[in-house]
């Protein structure tokens, strides 16, 4: 099976600091895949490299066949990779719907002048993101908050919704940092079930940072150890947690 998304030798260099060092990742599609360990450790600065905003010092990163080096992150995203953020960014003054629709219209049809004189394609594609916006709203429980501001909404209601504004967005590869961030046990039980059903219902590729163990180790089929911006492990949920290498490093004695 080849490979959805590959990083060959990817490193990432600030001022002399290797943030991230000779990296080597792959995961396959269908997968749903962890990136663990400590703070510091490079696990966002290898979202940003597969997302455009880093562009690798060296190496290579190989998105559904094709690099995506050098590409802009709007280019990443056309080309199937949605993310979430470890602190949520969602366009705080619009509403919990218009945020949704926005990331629709990275696949609209219709063109600017279509746009600008709401002519031809433009009312029907219009109608269209509305209502498979509402539907992604449903999915989530937002549909009854959908005229209200994004920054009004309860802490959790915000995680859903940027869940649903990257799915919004038709990706093949979803990247979710931290996506338990802030939640209590019962709210993390839930998003784990959310994350499991919405792979499955959509068809999508999962790959999350994470340091809540029980969600990692609850769903994700292999996993990724960081250090220092280096692999010092990857395997199960089984070999990691009896990894010593990963329990001096990460996990503590008591994992």
């Amino acid at each position: 099976m080849a490979e959805l998304l590959k990083a060959e030798n990817v490193s990432e260099v600030f001022g002399g600091l290797k943030a991230v060092s000779d990296f080597n990742f792959h995961i396959n599609p269908g997968e749903l895949v962890g990136l663990i360990g400590p703070n510091g450790a490079g696990k966002t600065t290898a979202f940003n490299l597969f997302t455009g905003v880093y562009q690798p010092t060296t190496g290579t990163i190989m998105f559904d066949g094709k690099s995506i080096v050098g590409l802009k992150p709007y280019e990443i995203t056309q080309r199937g990779i949605a993310r979430t953020f470890q602190n949520i960014r969602l366009f705080s003054e619009l509403t919990v719907l218009e945020n949704v629709k926005i990331a629709f219209h990275f696949h609209v049809k219709y063109g600017l002048l279509e746009s600008v004189l709401r002519i031809g394609r433009y009312f029907r594609e219009e109608e269209q993101i509305e209502a498979e916006s509402m539907k992604l709203l449903k999915i989530f429980h937002l549909e009854d908050k959908a005229d209200e501001v994004a920054k009004n909404l309860p802490y959790g209601a915000q995680r859903r919704l940027e869940i649903a504004r990257a799915l919004a967005a038709k990706p093949k590869l979803l990247l979710l940092d931290e996506p338990a961030a802030g939640m209590n046990p019962q709210e993390t039980k839930e998003l784990m079930e959310m994350i499991r059903w919405i792979r499955k219902e959509f068809g999508l590729t999962v790959l999350l940072i994470e340091h809540d163990m029980s969600l990692v180790m609850g769903i994700c089929e292999r996993i990724y150890v960081l250090e220092y911006g280096m692999v010092i492990a990857s395997g199960t949920p089984d070999v990691i947690k009896n990894d010593p290498e990963v329990i001096r490093a990460y996990l503590g004695a008591g994992a």
